[in-house]
């Protein structure tokens, strides 16, 4: 009978690691949050690629979206939150890796078979493929954000989380400027053989990861600590009952929150969808467009990292406000200028956006207690806005141009705003 791999687990004394503790750790989890970058920076590359050799409208293409957002965040989310509740962190980080490398391998026999008289079956398996990354990918975030909100002091949980968030938005860059040059440049410009190439590193890159994980001793946080470490004694609500002690589905701020991040990850993911389609619109070519979305995507990484400098300056909450209100006035800005400056306007628009995402988690999950693995699991279920917002903005598109149907994200950005103001 063959042995199981021996999986080691170091339970975390007090609640929390602090100082040197902290380095390898995050490190691991920085790792996670890279992978999913690069592959979500890939994703608005394909969208556009497979409209131009799949002969596939903005709507249909969308379906990258649905599959990816919809079918794997959505509904695998509660899966990975109820494995991470039962096995702990390093065993779901597995899981989720398993998956998304076995989606990133499908890419090959995929793309492979590829023609253009079975393109619809095609861009069908491709759906699949992308499923399947997606659920790795979803169980990867709900364990990577808890993760690092969890490890470390509650008081720098924000802080820590736009960090690492940050490290995510240099892979998502990293993603179109490799599309650029090898999905829509001379022969490549029309066929599927390098993304089976593309894809094989990424599964390789996957496993590589995994087996890193596989032979660390990844500290664990024990679910009485989190109890204890997470709940403020002076977390009242309005009737004087401490926060997180109900069940779970009274805990109304984490509700709130899941739906903000919800509306955010809509407007992020169909702004990014539709970014290519944007820029040829106003009148840039399809290479140079994909280098301009790369410009928009670093412009997103600056502000992460900027946005984890002002953390130990501003409360989460003052920010996520601040940069709530930018969005929304770049975003109308957006929908009304006809010309190129319109995408100098999206890309400074990806500035405001960038930290959003790991601001509404890091509110959404404090004071959880015992409901933060599930809480979380719940707040990254909120990514599913990705699959919703798309093909709205896609329809929009078809019917009129790429450029009004930018008033989508826009009702996105609204919502946010009224969850930082009265949260």
């Amino acid at each position: 009978m063959a042995r199981k791999l021996p999986i080691s687990v170091t339970v975390v004394e007090g609640g929390f690691l602090t100082g040197r503790k902290l380095i390898f750790p995050l490190f691991l989890v920085i790792c996670l949050f890279f992978l999913w970058g690069f592959s979500y920076g890939l994703l608005d590359v394909l969208n556009s690629h497979f409209q131009t050799v799949l002969d596939i409208t903005k709507l249909q293409s969308t379906g990258l979206q649905v599959m990816y957002f919809g079918g794997g965040y959505f509904f695998f989310s509660p899966v990975a939150a109820e494995v991470l509740k039962r096995k702990g962190y390093k065993v779901t980080v597995l899981m989720g890796l398993a998956f998304y490398s076995v989606g990133a391998i499908m890419f090959w026999p995929t793309a492979h078979f590829s023609t253009y008289n079975n393109r619809l079956a095609a861009f069908g398996g491709f759906l699949v493929c992308t499923l399947v990354i997606a659920c790795g990918l979803a169980t990867l975030e709900t364990a990577a954000n808890s993760y690092a909100v969890v490890i470390g002091d509650p008081a720098s949980a924000s802080s820590r989380l736009q960090f690492c968030q940050a490290w995510n938005g240099v892979a998502s860059f990293i993603g179109p400027l490799i599309a650029s040059k090898f999905f829509f440049t001379g022969a490549n410009a029309n066929n599927l053989t390098n993304v089976q190439y593309v894809y094989l590193a990424v599964s390789c890159a996957g496993v590589a990861v995994a087996v890193l994980f596989a032979f660390s001793k990844l500290p664990e946080v024990a679910e009485s600590d989190l109890q204890g470490s997470i709940i403020e004694d002076s977390a009242v609500d309005e009737f004087g009952n401490q926060i997180g002690q109900g069940p779970i589905y009274k805990q109304y701020n984490m509700i709130f929150a899941f739906i903000a991040q919800f509306c955010y990850v809509g407007a992020q993911v169909t702004i990014g969808a539709f970014f290519i389609n944007y820029s040829l619109e106003a009148g840039y070519d399809k290479p140079t467009s994909s280098n301009m979305l790369s410009y928009a995507l670093i412009t997103f990484t600056v502000g992460r990292f900027f946005a984890f400098a002002l953390s130990w300056v501003f409360q989460a909450d003052f920010l996520l406000v601040i940069y709530a209100i930018c969005a929304i006035i770049f975003n109308a800005a957006a929908c009304a200028v006809k010309n190129k400056a319109g995408v100098v306007i999206m890309i400074l628009l990806l500035f405001f956006e960038a930290p959003m995402y790991p601001t509404i988690f890091a509110i959404g999950t404090v004071n959880l207690g015992r409901h933060t693995r599930r809480g979380a699991g719940i707040l990254v279920m909120g990514v599913a806005g990705g699959a919703v917002f798309p093909p709205i903005q896609g329809a929009i598109a078809d019917a009129s141009n790429t450029r009004i149907s930018m008033v989508v994200p826009l009702v996105g950005f609204v919502y946010v705003l009224g969850y930082a103001t009265f949260h």
